[in-house]
């Protein structure tokens, strides 16, 4: 008898592990303000960028894109919108996917929050990924198999962009990434309209990410099936992705 509730303990702290494993995504609070994180290892996760489809038109939505890897026999298992992009819906910034530079690293001045400078890069390169600063970029002579540019930096070297102020009244909903190591991206959406200072000390003090980037407002569109939800309501860009199947 014992030997059997032993055994009925093992095999449920496995399917607990196993549960724990597949929820990428989780609803966390910070400071008052609730938010969605998805947290993935890239020795585990290969995670993707999709801008264009087969035709040389943006996916525009999660749902172009699942139906597009369905016809493949793949399953989309987590999207995030991954950058800012114009009126055409493609990249303003630095854009590769799958090894290829689709749109040159963007280092010009102007208005906007892609602008407000510090900016910076999110990068996928196998099991390695990572945030930095647009000019530290340039001069790594990085070359990734993913990458997309977007601003501003919220966190730089663990330090929150010089512009924010904790008393900050431009409040959206706001989403971004963070590497907490060279293995490790953490994306998170805000529930709540947060202003810039409160999303970064986020990443910086509870997710310790030292180095976060800003990926867009009021558009932050998240899919993750496990939480029942695929956000439809505005035109997106490049998409980050989890893609799983064949």
């Amino acid at each position: 008898m014992a030997g059997a509730l032993r055994l009925w303990l093992l095999l449920l702290a496995v399917l607990i592990g196993a549960a724990r494993a597949e929820a990428t995504c989780t609803a966390e609070s910070f400071e008052g303000n609730d938010y969605t994180v998805c947290r993935f290892d890239l020795r585990q996760d290969r995670l993707r960028l999709f801008s264009l489809d087969d035709n040389g038109a943006p996916y525009g939505s999660f749902a172009s894109l699942r139906l597009s890897l369905e016809a493949k026999g793949e399953t989309l298992a987590f999207g995030m919108n991954a950058g800012m992009y114009g009126e055409d819906l493609k990249p303003i910034g630095l854009y590769i996917e799958n090894g290829k530079l689709l749109r040159k690293l963007n280092r010009r001045d102007g208005p906007g929050n892609f602008h407000m400078k510090p900016n910076g890069v999110f990068f996928i390169d196998g099991d390695t990924g990572g945030v930095m600063e647009t000019e530290a970029f340039a001069a790594s002579g990085v070359k990734p198999q993913f990458a997309s540019q977007s601003g501003p930096m919220l966190v730089v070297d663990g330090q929150i962009h010089p512009r924010f102020s904790p008393a900050g009244t431009s409040l959206q909903r706001r989403n971004g990434v963070g590497a907490a190591d060279g293995h490790t991206l953490i994306f998170v959406i805000s529930e709540d309209w947060v202003n810039f200072h409160s999303f970064a000390r986020l990443f910086r003090d509870r997710l310790n990410c030292p180095n976060a980037l800003f990926l867009d407002g009021s558009i932050s569109s998240l899919h993750a099936p496990e939480l029942g939800r695929s956000d439809g309501f505005a035109p997106l860009g490049p998409i980050v992705a989890l893609v799983k199947g064949s």
